[in-house]
């Protein structure tokens, strides 16, 4: 009896196997999009300076504040609907990319100029501001151009623009590197190089603030467009940023920002338009 019905079972199961095969595949369930993760998650978490005054830094009372960090809360606001639900991380010029490489972070609001390299490696959402890259020397210095500056010694924040563009076109220049924004400028003041280059709202700012220094008239290279990036191939998210700064844009938002952080770091005759890109319409 054993030996009938070992033959059956087996046939039962085989048959079973044919009817699994023509059964059509169930659709994989789709992968939910960049947007739905983040209102899972109920957090918008993004990289932010905090020793870069008036674009992102600390404040007295410990808050994350400046033009780029509450740009970062608006974006919260509108996305999950409070202001509060935003993470701040904070980060260096040199690991802006990394972290967004790595997920650490859904988005960099980190005064982060446009460049071809940079874009190879992330991905730009619209402008929100114009910047351009010169030098800052003490009043009672010697160096008078960019030239001047061949034979001495010029600090730089490790993986800024200013780096970036005096590797590739100064080779011969001594560079002092520092990681933080705050070492290069206590560098600077501590007599350890000859100039600091960085971007000029960084250094207007600290030149008004700290009486004795001058910033070079010359630029490195040309204007440029900043603007929030997110990680390569997020369009996603790109998009929600882009039509963000476009909503945005309607109300002025970026001029309030710059009434509030940005205006008093600046002389009085300089016109916001020369500095935010409201609406992120960049006119290059």
């Amino acid at each position: 009896m054993k030996k009938l019905l070992l033959p059956l079972f087996a046939v039962a199961l085989l048959a079973g196997c044919d009817k699994k095969a023509e059964e059509p595949a169930k659709p994989a369930a789709a992968a939910a999009s960049y947007i739905d993760k983040i209102k899972a998650r109920d957090k918008l978490i993004v990289g932010v300076f905090t020793d870069k005054p008036p674009f992102g830094f600390v404040n007295e009372a410990g808050r994350y504040v400046g033009f780029d960090t509450d740009i970062g809360r608006q974006f919260a606001k509108d996305l999950l609907g409070d202001e509060n639900k935003v993470e701040f991380v904070a980060v260096e010029p040199a690991s802006r990319i990394p972290f967004l490489q790595s997920d650490k972070v859904d988005l960099i609001l980190a005064n982060m100029t446009v460049t071809p390299e940079r874009k190879e490696a992330v991905d730009f959402t619209n402008p929100n501001l114009k910047v351009a890259v010169q030098a800052l020397v003490p009043n009672d210095s010697a160096v008078k151009s960019l030239d001047d500056l061949a034979t001495r010694t010029t600090i730089v924040t490790t993986g800024t623009t200013a780096d970036i563009w005096l590797t590739k076109n100064h080779p011969d220049w001594k560079l002092l590197k520092f990681e933080k924004n705050s070492e290069s400028l206590q560098a600077l003041s501590a007599g350890r190089g000859d100039a600091y280059a960085q971007d000029n709202l960084v250094l207007f700012s600290w030149a008004k603030q700290n009486p004795g220094y001058r910033v070079l008239q010359e630029k490195l290279g040309d204007e440029a467009p900043i603007a929030p990036a997110v990680k390569k191939g997020n369009t996603e998210l790109r998009d929600w940023v882009n039509a963000e700064l476009a909503k945005l844009g309607e109300e002025k938002f970026l001029l309030k920002l710059y009434d509030q952080y940005v205006r008093k770091e600046l002389s009085d005759d300089t016109s916001p338009e020369s500095v935010i890109v409201e609406g992120g319409k960049w006119q290059g």
